[in-house]
């Protein structure tokens, strides 16, 4: 006699479990990957600081070849955080949502990428001559805008009106 109860107790948390796996509201979802972007947004403007900084200070090649790697490399573990976060968000309960959450993934995606290939375009330079060197920098770090510029994501540019609004409206994109 156990067993109906055992049954039901199931069905009834199966139903509960199935309620909380609908989709997220679009406020929800952008507040969700605002949420994400933040730190995001925030270390890639500090690291790109630091770069900035790297390739005026008086460093030998050597040093500032470590010092590129290594901020390159936070770029890319950032980037890729600030992925994995965003697509925990789900997808929104809106026309197009699963092309919308595809797309903000795939583009986190691009950008990790972007950084992941400006770190081993720096580790691949010689450090020596310092010209070559910091020709070659420049070089991979003109890449890397071009990829990143392509990559970008532009929340203007939704497709659904809901969302649109959501990004406008909600305190944690603001």
């Amino acid at each position: 006699m156990r067993r109906p109860v055992t049954l039901v107790v199931m069905l009834v948390l199966a139903a509960t479990l199935g309620a909380c796996a609908r989709n997220p509201s679009a406020s929800a979802w952008a507040a969700s990957v605002c949420e994400a972007l933040a730190p995001w947004r925030a270390e890639i403007g500090t690291l790109t600081g630091r770069a900035q900084q790297q390739m005026t200070a008086k460093t030998t090649p050597a040093q500032a070849k470590e010092n590129l790697v290594r901020l390159l490399g936070g770029a890319e573990t950032a980037s890729e955080t600030a992925r994995a976060k965003v697509a925990r968000a789900g997808v929104p309960d809106v026309d197009g949502g699963e092309q919308v959450a595809v797309g903000f993934v795939a583009s986190l995606s691009a950008i990790r990428d972007a950084y992941g290939k400006a770190r081993t375009g720096v580790e691949q330079l010689a450090a020596d001559p310092a010209d070559a060197f910091y020709t070659g920098v420049a070089g991979v770090m003109s890449t890397l805008n071009d990829e990143y510029g392509r990559s970008a994501l532009d929340t203007s540019k939704l497709s659904s009106p809901g969302l649109r609004a959501a990004f406008d409206e909600v305190p944690e994109c603001q």
